[in-house]
């Protein structure tokens, strides 16, 4: 069994001494819309599974993609229940736009992390041969937090970067990586750990530079409010943050 599955076990076996509320989907079925940073895909994929066997009848839903696309979802009206971003700058997107129900709680943290093909092909050692332009390299775009992140690391290592691709989350730059089509991406720390055996990672010194902080909260016009809350308190709960950290992801 993968870290990933040891996780969800563990979840599901500690979920009902999460405090995580009662039963606010029992009247017949309900759905919660969780919006997340790409980066949180599988872990809080079996967060919601985990919910939704405490609470029969909830349908969990997720959005993932860039924090930024859906920051900028949020603001232009669409329908969410709870807003999970991978920074606190597009968190302060939606609180600055009055969208939040409760101050956003920092959940986590992460790390940059170049990731390699398995056996590492192109001969990667650290964040100075992002500058090889004998490499097909892959980052995140700018006005995503990886993005971000991306700039203030190379900025410490003192490394102009000649990516040949910049993707619109992390997952697509992780993707390119699975697929054999670039020689290195800079992703999350905890995407490689997602990725199991298809993929190496290359930690380096410059990615303490850029912490990335992953901040929660439930939104005001949320249409689930106590399932919304319900999943906010198992994120924030001891078996979330367990299973958080066993995803690669760090305390906050």
């Amino acid at each position: 069994m993968s870290a990933r599955r040891r996780a969800a076990v563990a979840v599901a076996l500690l979920v009902g001494l999460s405090g995580c509320g009662g039963s606010a989907a029992d009247d017949g079925g309900q759905t919660l819309t969780v919006f997340a940073a790409a980066s949180l895909t599988d872990v809080f994929t079996d967060l919601g599974a985990a919910l939704e066997d405490q609470q029969p009848g909830l349908e969990v839903r997720f959005n993932v993609a860039g924090s930024s696309a859906l920051a900028t979802q949020i603001v232009q009206g669409a329908p969410a229940d709870v807003f999970a971003s991978a920074n606190e700058t597009q968190m302060s997107v939606v609180t600055d736009a009055g969208l939040a129900a409760d101050e956003p709680a920092v959940f986590a943290s992460n790390v940059l992390e170049i990731a390699v093909p398995a056996g590492n092909p192109g001969g990667v050692t650290g964040l100075a041969d992002f500058a090889r332009e004998d490499l097909t390299l892959a980052v995140c775009a700018p006005d995503v937090p990886c993005g971000a992140a991306a700039a203030q690391v190379f900025a410490a290592a003192g490394v102009t970067a000649v990516p040949d691709t910049q993707e619109e989350d992390v997952r697509a730059a992780l993707t390119k990586v699975e697929l054999g089509e670039v020689d290195a991406a800079l992703v999350y720390a905890s995407d490689v750990a997602s990725a199991g055996e298809s993929v190496e990672g290359v930690a380096f010194q410059e990615a303490e530079q850029a912490v990335s902080d992953y901040p929660i909260t439930r939104l005001a016009d949320a249409a689930n409010p106590d399932a919304a809350r319900a999943f906010v308190d198992l994120v924030l709960s001891e078996a979330g943050r367990r299973a958080l950290t066993d995803a690669g992801f760090r305390e906050p």
